[in-house]
């Protein structure tokens, strides 16, 4: 039996930072990293658009405030330091007509209040000329957004755990979680490991691996499919940088938006809907348990009655390819549907409360002796450092 101080479960862009960080503060420690797929990083941190957040969307104070503030400095100081490709190209955020004027200052405020830098309210004349095919009455400019290959970073990171000392297992499968005395054991598809401290940062299974060790299994992880039109290569000049809406305060998501990828292609989208798998990738994906989980979580039939009409209008964009294109058009005219190509698609890990309130913040908490990450759904991979940081000084803290 292979005995550590620490082990991480998910490998993942979280907890492949957290083992990082705990590594840089206590070099003697003994840490492995045990991940289920045969690669690292093969879910949410894989499945992304490769945005570098700058912190505009989320509550002064929050978590997630000061995770992406700080954590989007940090990645560019890292990605720097290790030659990695990224690109601050900008974000802009269209208000198409006056209604949505109040919103975009409201998110002007709190990306302020967040110490977002160089943020600018623009009319149409600035607007045209940041992206000179998008049409809105206001915007709100952000320079400091970028974008990256989150998986060349996750890649990164996996080479400073093994550099200082850790090991990451892959194909070990978590299937059960005991503690003996002081000890936690971390039963896998590949024998068992013994640890001082177990970290649980599972993403798409962060209930399941929560309810392994005796913790409650709410909040609940709800899988939420995006998926991505490519624009067509011909009509890439369309998009200069990163192009928003408004987001709907009848939906809990962003809205589709359009994206210039680091490899120079654009991606349009995401819409949101219920995955019928939590790896559910294709709209023919089916697990069982995963929808019976979903369908029956009283929290998830309140999220449901609450947004039935926003979430039937996802559903039709899901599969009509025109109101997807439509829904672009509101502030790019230009885009026709033939220049909408098919793409790939992600899946969210939503932790959603009994209530049916998705849940906002960033979540790590400490049950059954283990610290969990309940919920790290975007911006989780822009402040991966800030996370790790965050995760290290609970371990720290559980360790005195």
């Amino acid at each position: 039996m292979a005995e550590y101080d620490v082990v991480i479960i998910g490998a993942g862009i979280v907890g492949l930072a957290a083992a990082r960080e705990l590594l840089r503060r206590k070099p003697a420690l003994r840490l492995a990293i045990v991940e289920k797929e045969p690669e690292i990083g093969r879910h949410q941190t894989g499945h992304n658009s490769g945005v570098i957040h700058s912190g505009i969307y989320y509550a002064p104070g929050s978590l997630k405030a000061k995770a992406c503030v700080a954590g989007a400095a940090q990645l560019y100081e890292y990605c720097e330091e290790k030659g990695i490709a990224f690109e601050r190209c900008g974000k802009v955020i269209v208000a198409s007509d006056d209604s949505e004027v109040p919103r975009l200052e409201e998110l002007h405020r709190r990306g302020t209040a967040n110490g977002v830098p160089g943020l600018e309210a623009v009319g149409p004349k600035r607007l045209r000329e940041l992206e000179p095919h998008v049409v809105g009455v206001r915007g709100l400019w952000s320079p400091n957004t970028g974008i990256i290959n989150y998986s060349q970073v996750a890649a990164a990171y996996a080479d400073d755990v093994r550099s200082a000392g850790g090991e990451i297992r892959t194909s070990h499968a978590v299937v059960g979680l005991q503690s003996r005395g002081s000890e936690r054991v971390v039963e896998t598809t590949r024998g068992e490991l013994t640890a001082g401290a177990v970290i649980a940062c599972a993403g798409l299974y962060a209930d399941r691996v929560a309810a392994l060790s005796g913790a409650s299994a709410s909040p609940r992880i709800v899988p939420f499919r995006g998926d991505y039109y490519l624009l067509r290569p011909e009509r890439r000049h369309l998009v200069r940088g990163m192009i928003y809406p408004v987001p709907d305060p009848a939906f809990p998501f962003l809205g589709v938006h359009l994206t210039r990828r680091i490899d120079g292609s654009v991606w349009l989208g995401p819409n949101a809907v219920l995955a019928f798998a939590r790896e559910g990738y294709r709209r023919t994906d089916l697990a069982v348990r995963d929808v019976a989980e979903a369908l029956g979580h009283r929290g998830f039939r309140r999220l449901a009655t609450r947004y039935w009409k926003v979430g039937l209008a996802e559903m039709w964009r899901d599969v009509s390819k025109a109101a997807f294109c439509a829904s672009l058009r509101v502030y790019m005219p230009e885009l026709e549907t033939s220049d909408l190509l098919p793409g790939p698609s992600g899946v969210r890990a939503q932790a959603l409360s009994d209530d049916g309130a998705l849940v906002d913040d960033f979540v790590v908490d400490r049950a059954g002796g283990i610290l969990h990450v309940r919920n790290a759904p975007s911006p989780a991979a822009t402040s991966s450092l800030a996370i790790g940081a965050m995760i290290a000084d609970a371990y720290e803290h559980g360790d005195q």
